[in-house]
């Protein structure tokens, strides 16, 4: 696979929101009702509700009959929102780890691979896209207790090809602060830990990473709700989205209410947290101590 090809397999599920946000506008500027779009394509009300929300993929017919029933003809509209179902049917690189892969987790893979600004916040380890192999390893085989070294393996593989996305040719500005509470929970022995620390020191000096640590120092701070992902996106169309992880689940926030309050507490972390350099300097007393 090509740079180029990589770039749209990993905007796909970006170009499938868009389509499904396009699809639902018109559809209500009709006046049109999801049971009516979806008896049209002799689907569910359902299906057309997972369609608007990008969830599913598309079929070119299923696009133009809605289209139709929507009262587009413009040819060069048409032409282009079903180019548009055409490239966000593309494969993703993430789809060859689908047998570790969960469906609900696919589409962050996808989303973070799109994103022009990643902002994290992590308290229990090391976010994914900062770990070295060996800690990743340690992190997942503590996550899952009594499966397959093979199955491990696929995990952390997947993990380590996803921060490919930091050095690609379109890599996003990341922004990570890390409370310094999983700077200090051990995963694997010591060496994997200095490692991991070390990895950090080196990563925090890339030109589109920003690295924060929250000391204990500080007490409590915004940061109250625990671990989340903010990612934006260079499509204007598309709002910025939360994702907050669960044990067997994840949500995805896009309403711009809730969006704003996250994008206050990271600010927040980020005035609060000692700066990128005193940070690496955290880190290197860390190391030391370690």
């Amino acid at each position: 696979m090509t740079a180029g090809e990589a770039g749209g397999a990993n905007g796909s599920v970006v170009r499938r929101i868009l389509l499904g946000s396009q699809l639902r506008r018109l559809r209500e500027s009709r006046g049109i009702t999801r049971e009516a779009a979806g008896y049209s394509i002799r689907a569910s009300e359902s299906k057309i509700s997972r369609m608007e929300l990008g969830r599913v993929s598309f079929k070119s017919r299923d696009v133009e009959d809605l289209l139709t029933l929507y009262g587009v003809t413009d040819e060069s509209e048409r032409g282009a929102l079903l180019g548009l179902a055409r490239e966000a049917n593309l494969a993703g690189w993430w789809h060859s780890y689908g047998d570790v892969l969960p469906g609900w987790f696919q589409t962050y893979v996808g989303l973070e691979g799109a994103a022009s600004l990643i902002r994290v916040y992590e308290v229990q380890f090391v976010h994914g896209l900062l770990q070295t192999e060996a800690y990743a390893h340690a992190v997942v085989s503590r996550g899952m207790p009594g499966a397959p070294a093979a199955e491990i393996d696929r995990r952390v593989a997947l993990r380590m090809e996803r921060q490919k996305v930091l050095v690609s040719e379109r890599a996003p500005q990341f922004h990570a602060v890390l409370d310094e509470a999983a700077l200090r929970r051990p995963y694997g022995d010591r060496t994997v830990m200095r490692e991991q620390l070390r990895h950090l020191i080196e990563v925090s000096e890339h030109p589109g990473v920003t690295l924060q640590v929250m000391p204990f120092r500080f007490g409590g701070h915004a940061g109250e709700s625990g671990s989340f992902a903010m990612l934006s996106f260079p499509e204007s169309d598309l709002s910025d989205i939360v994702y907050l992880e669960q044990l067997t689940s994840a949500l995805y926030l896009d309403k711009r209410e809730e969006v704003a309050q996250y994008e206050r507490v990271m600010e927040q972390l980020r005035k609060d947290s000692p700066d990128p350099a005193e940070s690496r300097d955290l880190l290197r007393g860390l190391l030391q101590l370690s």
